[in-house]
Order: C-alpha cells, then sequence, then structure tokens
C-alpha cells in the first residue's frame, strides 16, 4: 500500500472541488452522498483524505463549521462500515509520514480536526519528540488551548518525566526544542527543562481565563499539581508585575476582565481551593497563607472592637493560633491594635511577641518603656468558675436552656459512650444533633469536629472528639454511623451539609464508604418554607436584638419559633482547647436542645406557622408560589438580598429539587426543558444555542459584556448562572446558594449541555426539540402554509418565474417527508399577528423571506416564523441530528420509540 501513490481511482484535489462547490450551495444531502461515494473510490482514502483537509478553507463568516469539518466527520462514519481502512498494513516510514501530515494539521484555525485525526492517524503512537515539537509549535502561534488538549489527549505529561526519558529522547530535546522554547519562555532555575516545558502550557491558560483546562492537564500527575499551585501562589504577592508576565506573550490579547482576575484576592482563593482539591501541603503557598491570616486579623479586629461580638478570651485564643511563629504577622497584630484599640493594649502585644523596635508604631515604644512589667503581660484566661445559670438580663434577650448541669453530659471514655448510645438509638427517639470545629482562621481544609452535641428529651450528650481513646476509636465511628443511617431515629439538624463534611474530614472512613443517611430533618428546610409562608403575611421576618445585627439562620428561627434568638457569643470559640468553659458547655448544649424545642413547638401546631401536618415532608425543593408572594416579591424585588434570593429562587429549577419518598429518602424530582431558566456566560455561548436547541430559556452574554451583567440577570430575572473559569468565583458569591454551574471549558458543548440537563433533572421530550428559537430566544412560532409562504414570496419578488418551484437543489435542513413529524412544545401565533402587507410582526420583526430558498416550496409543506426575529425555519435534517445527538439524555414514549428513524 504506497501512501503517495495515485495511478488509479479518484484524485483527492478533485474530489475536494466537488465538495467544495456542493458545500458552497448548501446541498449538504448531495454534498454527503458525494462524499461516501467518493472515499469509496480513492485508491488510498488516509492519504486522500489528508489532501482534502490540506485543501480546505478554515473558518467562513457566517458559517458555523468548516467544510473540513463536514468531510472528517463524514470520513469517520464512512469508515465505521470500512474497517480495513487502517495503519496496519503500512511500513513504519510510511505510518510516519502520514501521522506526521496529521499532527500538521491540528491547528486552532481548523477546530474540530484534533478528535478524528487522533483516532484515524493513531496519533498517539507517534514518537514523543515530534508531539511535543508540534505541542511547541502550537504554543509559538498562539494556540495556547490546542496545544493543551493535544498534550493531555496523547498523555504528554507522564512521557516528559525526566527518569522515564530514554538518552536519545533527552538530547532530542534540549538540542531541537530548547532554543526554540527560549525564544518564547525565559529560562527558570527553579523548574527543571521538562517541569519547564509541561507548566509552561498552563500559564497562558490562566491567563485566558482557562483555569479549568489548566487543571485537567496537571490532573493525574501530583508533582505537576504541586507546581501549578506554587505557580498561582508565586503570583499573589502585592507587587507582582503582570505586564512583565504579558510581555513572555506577544500573541497573547487579554481583555479587562481576563486582566481583573490576575489579582492576589482572586488567585489566593483558587490556590486554597486547588489546596484541598490536589491535597497540597500549606507550607508550600507561603504568600496565599500569608494572605489569608491577614485577612483573618483584620476580622478578628472588627468582630472583637467593632461589633463587639467575641469575648477577649476567645479573640486571644485565635490571635495566638494565627500569628504563632510569623514576625510580620505579630508586626500587624501590634499595628491594628494601635488602629482599633489603645496603645497599652498594643505594647502588651508586642512586648508578648518581642517585636523589633525598628518595626513598631510611634509611641508604641514610649508606651512600653513607661509601663511596669506587671502591667505590659499578656492576661491569659484562668477559666474562673463560671455559674451555670445566666444573669437575668441575658434571660430576657435569650433563648434559656431549661436543663440543669447534671443533665449534661461531657462523654471522653468509651463507657460513656454506651451510655449515650442506649439512649438515643432507642425506636421513635428524637435527636437533636450538632457539631463544633474551631473556627479556621489561616487554615485550608476543612475543619475536624471538635465537639458532637447529641440533645435527647431531658439531657444533652457531648461527645468529645479531642479525647484520643474516643475519637480513634472504631467504636465511636460506628456509633455515629449506626445513629445516622437509622430510619427509625428521627435527627434534627439545622444546615446540615457543613457538618457533615466536617465529620468526613474528621474520619476519612466515611469517605471510603459513604453514609446513607436516613431519618434526618433538616429543620433549615422547614425554616425556608417558614419564610415563604411568612413573607406575605403580617408576621415580622427579622427582629432587632440589643445593639447587634438582624437574626439569621438558626437563631433567627428560634426567635421566630421560640419568642427570643440564640446567643452566639460563643460561636467563634477554640472548641479544641480543654477544658471547655463553662460559657462553652451551655452554647454547645442550647444549640442541640433548641432544635428539640422547636420540633416540638412546629409540630403541635403546624397551620399556626403555614406547614403541613408532617413536617418530615418538607424537602429542599421550591413550591409554587402563592399569588399573596408573588405579590410581595414584585414589591420587593429591588431590594431582594442574595440571601433571601436563596429562600425563594423563582421557578421549579432554582435549587436541586427533591420529593420525599415513604421511606422517608429524597429523590430528585425532573423539570421541563422551557421550566429551566439559564443565563450563559460569554465564553459558553456554543453551550447557550445548544440549550435553545433543547427548548430552555436561555439568555446569552455578547462578547463586550462583562460578567457582572449574568450576575444582574440571574438576581432580576431568576435565572441560573452557567460559566466556566475564574469568573465563578466571583459570580457565585454574588447570588443564592445553587443559582450558579460552573462547567468545564474543554469539554464540548453538546457534553457541556448534557451535563446541565443531568445536573438539573432535565426530562426532555423529542418535542423539547427547536421548541425555542435558537436566535433570539423566542418560544412563539406562527405556522406557514407553503401556498401562504409561496404567496408571500412573490409579493416580495422572491420567485422569478415557476422554473424556481421545480429547482431540484435540496437545500441545508431538508428531510423525508417521512420522518419523524415535528411537534414542538411552543406557544402558536395566530394569523393576526403579523402585517399582510409588511410582514412584520407586533413586536417590529419582519419575516426574514430572503432566506427561503425557492426551490424548498415543492418539498416542504410547513414553515415555523419566529415572532421574535422573523427567522423561518422548517422540518429538516437537524431534528434528526439533534435527536441522535442528545438520545442518552431523551424520554421518548412507545409510540416516539416505533417512529423513531
Amino acid at each position: 500500500m504506497n501512501p503517495v501513490a495515485r495511478s488509479e481511482g479518484v484524485d483527492p484535489a478533485v474530489l475536494q472541488g466537488q465538495l467544495f462547490d456542493l458545500w458552497s450551495r448548501k446541498e449538504l444531502e448531495v454534498l454527503r452522498l458525494q462524499a461516501v461515494s467518493g472515499f469509496s473510490q480513492l485508491l488510498d482514502p488516509l492519504v486522500g483524505l489528508l489532501t482534502m483537509l490540506e485543501n480546505c478553507p478554515g473558518i467562513q463568516k457566517g458559517k458555523s463549521s468548516t467544510l473540513g469539518q463536514f468531510i472528517l466527520t463524514e470520513f469517520v462514519r464512512w469508515r465505521r462500515s470500512h474497517p480495513q481502512v487502517t495503519l496496519k498494513e503500512l511500513t513504519d516510514e510510511e505510518k510516519q509520514r502520514l501521522q506526521l501530515s496529521a499532527l500538521s494539521l491540528i491547528i486552532a484555525s481548523q477546530p474540530g480536526y484534533m478528535d478524528p485525526l487522533l483516532d484515524i492517524y493513531e496519533l498517539g503512537t507517534l514518537e514523543t519528540s515530534h508531539l511535543l515539537e508540534h505541542v511547541t509549535y502550537l504554543q509559538s502561534i498562539g494556540g495556547y488551548r490546542e496545544a493543551a488538549l493535544l498534550s493531555m489527549k496523547v498523555e504528554l505529561q507522564k512521557e516528559l518525566d525526566m527518569e522515564q526519558v530514554s538518552k536519545p529522547m533527552k538530547k532530542t530535546i534540549i538540542t531541537v526544542l530548547l532554543p526554540v522554547l527560549h525564544n518564547i519562555f525565559p529560562p527558570s532555575s527553579s523548574f527543571s527543562l521538562f517541569f519547564f516545558i509541561r507548566l509552561q502550557i498552563c500559564v497562558p491558560l490562566i491567563l485566558l481565563d482557562k483555569l479549568p483546562l489548566a487543571e485537567s492537564y496537571v490532573r493525574d500527575h501530583p508533582e505537576l499539581q504541586k507546581r501549578l499551585v506554587r505557580l498561582l501562589d508565586s503570583w499573589c504577592i502585592p507587587d507582582f508585575n503582570l505586564e512583565e508576565l504579558r510581555r513572555q506573550y506577544p500573541l497573547l490579547s487579554l481583555s479587562k476582565h481576563q486582566t481583573d482576575q490576575i489579582q492576589p484576592k482572586l488567585l489566593s482563593r483558587h490556590v486554597f481551593r486547588l489546596m484541598e482539591k490536589f491535597s497540597v501541603d500549606p507550607s508550600l503557598c507561603v504568600n496565599s497563607v500569608h494572605k489569608r491570616k491577614q485577612d483573618s486579623l483584620k476580622f478578628l479586629m472588627y468582630k472583637r472592637f467593632r461589633e463587639k461580638s467575641m469575648t477577649e478570651e476567645n479573640w486571644r485564643d485565635h490571635v495566638q493560633v494565627t500569628v504563632e511563629g510569623n514576625v510580620e504577622l505579630q508586626v500587624l497584630l501590634v499595628d491594628l491594635l494601635v488602629h482599633y484599640s489603645e496603645l497599652q493594649v498594643a505594647a502588651q502585644w508586642a512586648k508578648h511577641y518581642n517585636v523589633p523596635r525598628d518595626r513598631l508604631r510611634t509611641g508604641v515604644w514610649d508606651t512600653m518603656q513607661s509601663l511596669s512589667s506587671k502591667q505590659l503581660e499578656v492576661n491569659e484566661s484562668s477559666c474562673p468558675l463560671e455559674p451555670w445559670d445566666t444573669t437575668q438580663s441575658h434571660k430576657l434577650q435569650y433563648y434559656q436552656l431549661s436543663l440543669a448541669r447534671e443533665n449534661i453530659h461531657f462523654l471522653q471514655t468509651l463507657d460513656q459512650l454506651q451510655l449515650c448510645r442506649e439512649t438515643v438509638l432507642k425506636p421513635g427517639c428524637v435527636v437533636g444533633v450538632d457539631m463544633e470545629w474551631r473556627a479556621g482562621f489561616g487554615t485550608v481544609s476543612t475543619q475536624r469536629v471538635a465537639l458532637i452535641q447529641l440533645a435527647v428529651e431531658g439531657q444533652v450528650f457531648l461527645l468529645d472528639l479531642c479525647a484520643h481513646s474516643l475519637s480513634h476509636h472504631s467504636l465511636t465511628v460506628q456509633f455515629i454511623r449506626t445513629l445516622l443511617t437509622d430510619k427509625n431515629v428521627l435527627k434534627l439538624g439545622y444546615g446540615t451539609s457543613g457538618d457533615f463534611r466536617s465529620l468526613v474530614a474528621t474520619w476519612p472512613e466515611l469517605k471510603e464508604e459513604p453514609l446513607a443517611v436516613k431519618g434526618m430533618l433538616d429543620l433549615l428546610h422547614v425554616h425556608q418554607q417558614l419564610q415563604r409562608c411568612w413573607r406575605g403575611g403580617s408576621r415580622s421576618r427579622s427582629v432587632e436584638v440589643s445593639e447587634g445585627s438582624p437574626e439569621k439562620g438558626l437563631s433567627l428561627l428560634v426567635q421566630q419559633v421560640l419568642g427570643k434568638p440564640l446567643d452566639k457569643t460563643e460561636q467563634l470559640s477554640n472548641w479544641e482547647r480543654r477544658p471547655l468553659r463553662t460559657g462553652q458547655l451551655r452554647y454547645a448544649a442550647a444549640d442541640a436542645y433548641c432544635l428539640l424545642d422547636v420540633y416540638l413547638t412546629l409540630s403541635k401546631d403546624p397551620k399556626a406557622f403555614g406547614l403541613p401536618e408532617d413536617l418530615c415532608s418538607i424537602s429542599s425543593s421550591q413550591p409554587a408560589k402563592s399569588d399573596q408572594e408573588k405579590k410581595f416579591k414584585d414589591k420587593k424585588k429591588q431590594s431582594t438580598s442574595p440571601r433571601q434570593a436563596r429562600q425563594s429562587s423563582h421557578g421549579p429549577a432554582g435549587d436541586n429539587q427533591e420529593c420525599v419518598k415513604g421511606n422517608g429518602e429524597r429523590q430528585a424530582t425532573t423539570v421541563a426543558p422551557h421550566e429551566l431558566r439559564v443565563v450563559c456566560d460569554n465564553m459558553l455561548q456554543g453551550l447557550g444555542r445548544f440549550l435553545r436547541c433543547l427548548g430552555v430559556d436561555v439568555l446569552i452574554l455578547e462578547n463586550t459584556d462583562d460578567h457582572k451583567v449574568a450576575a444582574e440577570l440571574a438576581r432580576t430575572e431568576g435565572r441560573i448562572i452557567l460559566t466556566s473559569g475564574q469568573p465563578y468565583q466571583s459570580l457565585r458569591s454574588q447570588v443564592a446558594e445553587g443559582r450558579c454551574l460552573t462547567l468545564d471549558c474543554s469539554e464540548k458543548a453538546r457534553d457541556q449541555a448534557v451535563h446541565v440537563l443531568k445536573h438539573f433533572h432535565v426530562h426532555l421530550t423529542p418535542s423539547d426539540i427547536f421548541s425555542r428559537c435558537q436566535a433570539c430566544n423566542n418560544n412563539e412560532y406562527l405556522k406557514v402554509s407553503r401556498e401562504d409562504m409561496t404567496e408571500m414570496l412573490n409579493k416580495r419578488g422572491l420567485l422569478q418565474d415557476n422554473s424556481d418551484l421545480h429547482n431540484t437543489q435540496v437545500p441545508e435542513g431538508w428531510r423525508s417527508p417521512d420522518a419523524q413529524t415535528f411537534n414542538p412544545h411552543c406557544r402558536w401565533a395566530s394569523r393576526s399577528v403579523l402585517d399582510p402587507e409588511t410582514f412584520r410582526f407586533r413586536g417590529g420583526a419582519e419575516i426574514q423571506l430572503e432566506t427561503v430558498p425557492p426551490g424548498l416550496l415543492p418539498r416542504i409543506p410547513e414553515y415555523f416564523i419566529c415572532t421574535g426575529c422573523g427567522k423561518v425555519f422548517w422540518e429538516g435534517t437537524h431534528y434528526d441530528r439533534v435527536l441522535s445527538q442528545f438520545q442518552e439524555v431523551l424520554h421518548l414514549s412507545d409510540g416516539e420509540v416505533s417512529s423513531q428513524p
């Protein structure tokens, strides 16, 4: 088999010319037949394919795909029925020649070539030196995304490890590629050549706001993961020079949004997220950790001296943990104390940490000299005996625990645990469950649980997980697993997802064998339902307490149901410090026991609170809103905060919906495509068009729109944000929880669409396809007969003579009349909405009659016109193609199954 001989068969160049002519005239059905016939007549199909692709034009204005993509797609289909067309019969030299030619076609100007060519020409078997050289070439011409994708698909990350590369390969890379690399990238002494090459692929991706693609690139490569995190951390210094970095990539053009993403605050968030995701040691990321601790110090100062919501003992505990062993943070602590407190306090801490004189603010050193040694001592908490009963003023302001101290059991041994087990595992028992952990100021990973509170009627058990003999024993883990999975014991919690995350961080075995939680009622969902019922009523949603801010969370629920809020002063305690103070014990017990009191009060008369008889039937789903609530929402629309939006999402897909089975377990419910309302960021325009094609209500940002526009649309129109990359971190903070979804930018738009449908449990049927206009998102069509369309074309002078009606060209989108009937779920407009003279709809859109080929009229009996933009549609092969693409998520009735082509 000679890869260059063409003495017989169809000339590939001639075939390509014929296909281009048909492509230009949009005769797709004839084009497809001609392509399939031509492939079979090629003397050497693999050589011929490359010849045709080399002569194909790139992306053309006004076309969403290219001739080359079409040829490749049809060749892949044709090859399935011709499995003998492979590289097996070629010599090594012939095989390599073809592979190098195919590799040269993988460039940024020809999207869609990579996957088919990798498969057809088995490019993964090509020598690594050739692949690496092409990756470097792609970078040199600005094809950064293609370079990363090619590297991942042929697994260059693994091959480039220095230990696994042969000596000849090392010599090739150093002699051939190093001079090229030095023209593109600056040398780096801290990276080996191979890690340098591999990680430099990630730098332009990060600058282009494609960090998820960089994360995919380092997946399954722990050393590269560490270096990626360290790279991001190195950019978190205050004097980081972005312009200097940009000069290293002259072909890289960054938008204002992309430039704004490269700043320490946003980058440090990614560093902490990736540290946890990749299990990277925080000590490797000194810049991000230092910045997080700086922010923590400022937060502690605000809580203690401005808000006055933190006790001195708690503040001192957290400050010492935060600044321990770091001179810069100790200096910052003294500076902040000068600003927030007084010179004497600043002098005490300066003396405590022996801060150098030249690092002190004006006046601190003089104050230190004027005070005695005793006055300069930082008062350590001595845990004085505190009475169990609170003061009269405290009783008037806050919810009170109605239990004596002897009914609060602090468990530190297995024998004590056994008493708790016998009590709480009784069938029919109701247990309030809460957990405490030390606030993670300046830390990375999810905090480990320090205390588990289990409240039953008349007593509270506090499980001390700081006691090694208790926390590390398998019986403790087994007890908690049994409790959480026992459907005969009703567990009460509030916002339990955070508790479970910390519990898994404490006991990794719970991750290896995940918990199947049963019999759990999250009062957060009850509270959300309560808020919705009260929102249109006369009751107050939030009441001010003393001089503090309005109550929220569990404290607000307790106030609304029981009349007084919780005292959250001890919430930010150091829960790992032993012994616990009386105030901490009282707070921990009250936090769990109040769940019982709230549940019992609501259960006595649920109708008085607007709740169903069975509180356990309330899930996280959002039921339809009453007219009264809609009026209230319209009234408050402009002032709704993200927190309020979280509790009143728009539409049935506002949050992941659940229904409750008979056994108390929750199961996701489905929504129709038209019920899902989203806004697509400008990086996901292809996804947006796909979703519109499937009937989803989609707004798509323009290229010039700022990402903030997505948040505005989400809040004002009740839409869910679909985004990718770094904007996700800032966008999700501007909308309610569950209202922002990030997609993998390395995936194709079709795969992204499938992910969205599955994530929101969308029930897709054939009638949803093309039920919405892909151009303008309108879902109202005017149905026009062939006769009416002919009349309109005649009036506009678009039919020259009767010969147009007999044109044999088959336009794009045509399909056989025998194919499945098009019957979309959409709104149908009457002819009264159309002006018969101007062919304009009431909204101002004019029918795009010039887009209807006259030769179409004899074949197509009906036309569908979008009343929003005037675009004309008809039944064609597009419908069948979409049916095929989304077969895995398509729901068909028996009739629809039997009629599938």
